[in-house]
This record gives C-alpha cells, structure tokens and sequence, in this order.
C-alpha cells in the first residue's frame, strides 16, 4: 500500500471520466448541504479533510463486480442513487474505498448541484426540490455566528443573481475552467471587482486549493484479494457514520446474481413499496435482505456466510415470490390504516410476507371476501398491533422472527397461526398479550410521543391516515393555562391535576386538516353544539365521548369516562392476557 497525493482538479477530472468509480460496497450518498459547505470552508482555511484509500483494480475484477458512477445531479426525491458504470474496456480505473461522502460533495460542488426539500413542503410535491449548485460570496464573510470564514451557499440561480455592495456569488464550479492565475486577475476586471482586496484574495485562494494544493491524500491498495480489500473496508468505515452491513451484503449478492442487478433490483422495490402502493412508508434495504433471507427459509443472520453464491442464486431464482410476497404484505397493512407515520417497526412486514408466500400469495388478500381470508386478516391485524405497541420487534429481530417463522412453517390450512404466536412467546419479554396494567399505561401515552398515534390509529380504525392528519386536543390546548381555567370556572384545587393530564390519550383524537381548522381553539362544548343532532350522535360514537358534562370544570370526568371507553375499544383489538 502506497501514499500519494494530488490536487481537486484532477480528482474531479477523474470522476468526470469514471477513473475513479464505486464498489457496490459503498453505502450511497448521505451528507446534507451543511455538510458540504463546512468541507468546502475547511478546505480554504487549509485544514486536513483526512486521508482516502482508492484500490487499483485489474480487469478482471472489473469485468466480475460491479460497480456505480458518482452522483452529481442529487435530487432527495428523484435520485439518490448512484447509476452502474460499464468498466469494460476501461484502463487505470479506481475504486474509491474510504472517502466517497467527501468525493461526492466536492463534485457535486464543483460539478452537479443539490436538490433538496425546502422546509415546510410535502415530501411527495415535485416542486418543494429546487436545484442549487454551489456559490462563494467574493464581496464579505458570512455573518458572524457562523462558524465558517468563507460564505458558500447553495443557491438558486435566481438567488446568486441578486447582488449589492456585500453580495457577489461565484459558482464555484466556474474555477474549473480557470487553468492559470492570470485567469483570475482576467475574471475579476471583466466582472468589476478588481478594486475589491477581499474578492481578489478570496477568488485567488480558490483558484490555489482547486489547482495548486495536492490536498487529496491517499493510500492505493492494490491487492487482488476480494476478501482483503472487503476487510480494509470494514475496518475504516467502523468510525463516522457508521456502514451498514446491508450494504455490503448487497454488494455480495450483486455480484453473485447472473440474470438480475441485485442492487438495482432492491433499490426499485424499495422505491415502489414506499410510495407507489397507495401509502408513504419508508422500508429499507435491511428489511428487504432479511426478507430474502427469512423467505428462502435459510438462516437469517446478517453475514457474510449466509450470503454465500448458493444462496444469493436461490434468492435471485425466487426474486419474483419475495417481493410479490412483500408487496402483498404492504398492500395488506396498508388497508390497515398503517403508513410511515405509525408502522413502527418495518421488520413486522416480514413474517406477513412469509405466510402469504407460504399459502401461495393469493391475489387480492387485502380485499378478499372469503370468510377464512377476512378471518385471517383480522388475526394478523391483532397480531400486528400487538406486536408494535408490545415492541416485540425492538430488541433483536432475529429473536423474533426465527419463532414466528417456525410457527407459521406448522400451519396445515391458510389460516393466520396468531394463537400458535402467542402461546410460543407467552411468559417471555416478547410476550404479545396485554395486561391491564399494558392498557393503563397505553392510557398514559401523551401528545407527541412515538406511539401515541399507533394507539391513536387502533382506537379510530376508521381513520384514514393517508390523508392530512392532526392529532387534535379534545378539550383545546392552549385552554389549559391557570388564567384561562380559572376564567372558565374551574376550581383551584383542580387546576394543577388538569395542566398535567391534558395531553394524556384521553383528551386526544385524530382529525382531518379541514375540520381541526375549523375547531381550533373552541371550547370543547361549543364545537359540538355547532353539529346537528345526527351529526353528534355518529361523533360520539366513533370518537368515545361518554354522556358527561362537557364543560371547562368537568374535564377530569370527562377524561375519566372516556378513558374506560377507550380501555373497552382496546380490549377488542388487542390480545389479552
């Protein structure tokens, strides 16, 4: 292993001309623009930005793995991940083993640009991503609680074109284009700023740490052992952002598949199953590999031993069977009323998956009428609800998945082995069924913890989370001040025990966008007086409202009563002790 080291320029020439590529190994790209920012600033100050390590591949080793081009153009929602490369017929090419964050940042500074969800915007609305390429300001520093000496900025083009007497955004990619230090001095007159010390010292100290600093240093590695170089890697991504092992895994199984990009192939259905299917949920490349794993009925630990070529062709030759069966599972808990927001652990798809691929993935499981299908819907529902609000999932998944799977091998007709479930976790930490103690302390959950709209989802089944959802505060929130209580007639010996129970699950519910508008900050009672009589009668019901006083000063039994409500909707959805 040798030392070396060169200037951006020419690293960037590389990646632009896919001499330097990346190993299915690597994990994609995750660094936001801070991220980018601060490395740009560090580099202009002069700081190290660490050491890289490239491996120098034979052709053979280009021809058998594969491997991705760096991205330039991120966008967060249509693409974050990187496109293969075709290495063949390719000489003197890299592959970047510690150092791809770093790498990908300055060429997506130098060369791309960065598309990021602008704040307070839908996730799935096109518009929300405008492109940015990087800009430094050669009139002023950044402000003064920066952190940073230099101002770089992501901005838009409309932005950077807005100047004054301390605004003048360079596209730093334009440096690329400068090859000698006269270039500079040339740019600067053109554009009126030669009398400018600050613009002339910040261009020119751009123009150096681009073309003149060799500050990328890096060791080549230019052994030909897979599993020497996979080790290497292991070792140096240990720190930071911390690899994951699915990653690496990945890359096994993309080079061991024959007829499909193992990679590619994860990666679309990954892509269809989070936002295709009806419902924003947000599963991973873990889940789908444990998938693969827990569906071929081979051992489900991740390593690199279960990974090995005989399965990996396995996996490929059932390809079709796992993510019909996944997608099937998906649709299922789907019309569930589960999404992003409440499917609290993404391994419980699995063992659904495993017992729909076991009776043969029937169409339209979801919406069947069969009478043993909707009873074996009703069975998994129990069971999913019960293990995500248990956290049966939380501690190790392989201790959990193992049982149910050999549960489900028993089955001998279609029908869901929940009881079978139960009984084989009963009296253990993974125990699925609820105490009353369990159910009092779901009454305990408050506004804005993890599982409250879980909780809340199973108490208004009926709900439709896809929808524009608040959790909204019965009696409203911003009543529950000591003036405000006071104001409304309630006692003082009470106002302390109200302040510290309303944001209990009790004096919640889950409302549409429109209607929680509409209520806003209305008295509890008023709201309700505004329905007709019809209208009132279906709310109560659906939403527990037990027949008490309603005003201010009763609120303490009003949450009493519903409570008891909401303990016997619970007992009908949950397994019980």
């Amino acid at each position: 292993m040798s030392f070396q080291k060169q200037t951006i320029a020419n690293t960037i020439s590389a990646i632009h001309e896919r001499k330097y590529v990346l190993p299915a190994i690597q994990r994609e790209f995750v660094w936001k623009p801070q991220q980018i920012l601060k490395l740009l600033d560090s580099i202009m100050r002069g700081y190290p930005i660490s050491t890289f390590l490239f491996w120098e591949m034979r052709e053979e080793q280009m021809s058998n793995f594969e491997f991705y081009e760096f991205l330039m153009e991120y966008h967060e929602l249509e693409n974050i991940h990187n496109r293969t490369v075709d290495m063949r017929g390719v000489q003197g090419a890299y592959a970047i083993l510690d150092g791809q964050q770093r790498l990908t940042s300055l060429y997506i500074a130098l060369k791309g640009t960065y598309a990021a969800r602008a704040p307070y915007q839908r996730y799935y609305n096109p518009k929300a991503y405008p492109k940015k390429k990087v800009y430094l300001n050669l009139l002023d520093e950044p402000p003064e609680d920066s952190e940073c000496e230099y101002d770089f900025a992501f901005l838009t083009e409309t932005e950077a074109a807005e100047r004054d007497e301390k605004h003048y955004w360079f596209p730093i990619g334009d440096i690329l284009d400068i090859k000698e230090m006269s270039g500079v001095s040339k740019y600067l007159r053109e554009n009126k700023l030669f009398d400018s010390d600050y613009a002339s010292n910040t261009l020119s100290r751009l123009f150096e740490v681009i073309h003149k600093n060799e500050s990328i240093s890096h060791y080549l590695e230019t052994s030909a052992e897979l599993d020497k170089v996979l080790n290497i890697f292991i070792r140096i991504n240990s720190g930071g952002t911390t690899l994951g092992y699915s990653d690496l895994l990945l890359s096994i199984a993309t080079a061991q598949w024959k007829e499909k990009n193992a990679r590619e192939a994860i990666n679309i259905f990954c892509d269809e199953i989070n936002g295709s299917l009806g419902k924003d949920f947000n599963f991973s490349k873990d889940v789908i590999l444990k998938a693969c794993l827990v569906l071929c009925d081979f051992n489900i630990k991740f390593s690199v031993d279960n990974f090995n070529k005989t399965n990996m062709l396995e996996i490929e030759k059932q390809w079709d069977q796992i993510t019909g069966a996944i997608r099937s599972a998906v649709r299922l808990v789907a019309s569930f009323g589960f999404s992003r927001e409440n499917l609290t652990s993404h391994y419980t798809i699995i063992p659904i998956a495993y017992y729909l691929k076991k009776i043969g993935i029937p169409d339209n499981f979801e919406t069947s009428t069969a009478k043993n299908r909707q009873e074996s819907r009703k069975r998994i529902k129990r069971w999913l609800v019960s293990s995500l609000l248990k956290n049966v999932f939380g501690r190790t998944a392989d201790g959990t998945l193992n049982p149910i799977r050999e549960c489900i091998k028993t089955i001998t007709d279609d029908s869901f082995p929940m009881e079978h479930i139960v009984e084989r976790f009963k009296g253990t930490p993974r125990s699925l069924q609820f105490s009353e103690d369990d159910l009092k302390r779901l009454l305990a959950l408050k506004y804005g913890q993890g599982e409250t709209l879980l909780a809340l989802s199973l108490l208004f089944p009926f709900f439709d989370l896809g929808r524009i959802t608040h959790v909204d505060h019965a009696f409203p929130a911003k009543g529950f001040t000591r003036s405000t209580l006071r104001a409304k007639g309630v006692p003082d010996d009470k106002i302390d025990d109200f302040i510290a129970k309303y944001n209990y699950i009790g004096n919640l519910q889950l409302l549409d966008g429109i209607p929680n508008m509409e209520k806003s900050a209305k008295d509890f009672d008023q709201w309700l007086s505004e329905m007709s009589a019809d209208e009132l009668e279906v709310y109560k019901t659906r939403y527990l409202i037990p027949t008490v006083d309603l005003s201010w000063p009763h609120f303490d039994k009003f949450l009493e009563e519903r409570e008891k409500l909401m303990i016997e909707r619970l007992k009908k959805e949950l397994i019980l002790v």
